[in-house]
This record gives structure tokens, sequence and C-alpha cells, in this order.
């Protein structure tokens, strides 16, 4: 099973981005898809996750600006950014935890401009 984290980039105070992280090989028992961010010099913080049952939850520094969602099939989980802060930045990485275990993926940097 591999991650492949997508969508990162530069963008100004204020703007959006839609990070996308595809799964490939067959996945089975999954307990939550989540994204997770680590900014330099700080600790690696699950900023939020997506259950089978489809309920949600998310750290409280990105509350009503950020949604995620995932296809039906479990094959890509998406985290859609709004009113990105410099404090947003961060390298951005998917976590698939399953009842084997957990899954990462490479992440990918955001870079939030003030």
């Amino acid at each position: 099973v591999q991650l492949q984290a997508s969508g990162g980039g530069l963008v100004q105070a204020g703007g959006s981005l839609r990070l996308s992280c595809a799964v490939s090989g067959s996945i089975i028992g999954v307990k939550a898809m989540r994204w997770y961010r680590q900014a330099p010099g700080k600790e690696r913080e699950r900023v939020a996750a997506i259950l089978p049952s489809g309920s949600s939850n998310y750290a409280d520094s990105v509350e009503g600006r950020f949604s995620i969602s995932r296809d039906r099939a479990n094959k890509t989980v998406y985290l859609q950014m709004n009113s990105l802060e410099p404090r947003d930045t961060a390298v951005y990485y998917c976590n698939i935890h399953t009842v084997y275990g957990p899954h990462w993926g490479q992440g990918t940097l955001v870079t939030v401009s003030s």
C-alpha cells in the first residue's frame, strides 16, 4: 500500500488549497483517514480525521476553515483548506489507520505567505 499526497504549494494568506491523498494497492480494515502536519521546529499534529461512518473531527486551530472528505472507495482522501493563515505553513501528511497499523504518505509542503 502506498499513499501519494499532492496539492501543496505557495498561497497568500486568505487563500485556499485542496490536498489530495491517493491510495494505491488494496487496503482493508480502515479505522480512520487522517491529515497531519508538521511545521518547522514543531511536533507533528493531527489536523483532521474522517471515520468510515463519515463523521469527522478537526483540530481547534483549523475548525471551520478546513474540511476533510474521501471518496466512497476509500482510495482518495482530501483536505480542503480555506482562509489559510501563515501559521498553517507546514508539511502535510496523510495517514490511514487500519486494524493492521498505520500507513503514511510522503508529505506535501504548504506555504502561506502574509
